[in-house]
């Protein structure tokens, strides 16, 4: 059964403001600013979203390794960064963004802790291994749209961090009403919240 996390926003509540000014909302970088080119194939996860979702996460996230799958803006690596994350890797299959992710970690100063990968999510995840002992915060937040062109696939990376996860690890699901999380492996261990337009469910890997 899902464990029930405490947070500071009702996560029932729909999320509709506008994405602008981006910013990092926790952590040592509280306040930065990132840009964001307003493209919203982008669809960088809003700022009032992401602090609720960090809340979820709580302490765990300082010492981890942070993964930003489909990083987009790499706001959700970057506040993992600024909360405390060991190192963050950001997946960007779009090279300028790709480049943008890299000249802010740069600007904010921890460009020593943060790989930008350009390429494919599926594929980079395919080929990854790691045996680190630390554990993951994994970030998936793709195109909606990705839930329903390529569901299986999706389920299929899902399912490879899940089996990647050290004990401690974290994923997070962004997604929104037309996917069933109830098809997600493990489906049962997935807390749940609605931030209307978005969805998040997070699964965090426990001892035994």
């Amino acid at each position: 059964m899902a464990k029930r996390r405490k947070s500071s926003r009702d996560a029932s509540q729909a999320v509709d403001e506008p994405v602008v000014g981006l910013r990092i909302v926790g952590g040592s970088l509280r306040g930065r600013k990132l840009q964001y080119s307003g493209d919203m194939r982008t669809r960088p996860m809003k700022d009032r979203v992401r602090e609720a979702v960090f809340n979820l996460l709580g302490p765990q996230v300082a010492g981890s390794h942070a993964i930003d799958l489909f990083a987009g803006t790499g706001a959700l690596g970057l506040e993992a960064i600024s909360r405390g994350a060991a190192k963050a890797t950001f997946i960007e299959r779009h090279l300028p963004t790709a480049n943008l992710i890299w000249a802010a970690a740069g600007k904010f100063g921890v460009a020593e802790r943060v790989e930008v990968v350009f390429g494919d999510a599926f594929l980079w995840s395919a080929k990854f291994v790691t045996d680190e002992k630390q554990p993951l915060t994994v970030f998936c937040s793709p195109p909606y749209d990705f839930y329903v062109e390529r569901k299986q696939e999706m389920l299929s990376l899902i399912l490879r961090w899940i089996e990647l996860s050290r004990v401690g690890s974290q994923i997070v699901v962004e997604a929104d009403e037309r996917f069933d999380f109830g098809s997600l492996p493990r489906a049962g261990e997935w807390d749940v919240r609605k931030y209307l337009p978005a969805v998040v469910g997070i699964w965090e890997k426990d001892e035994g």
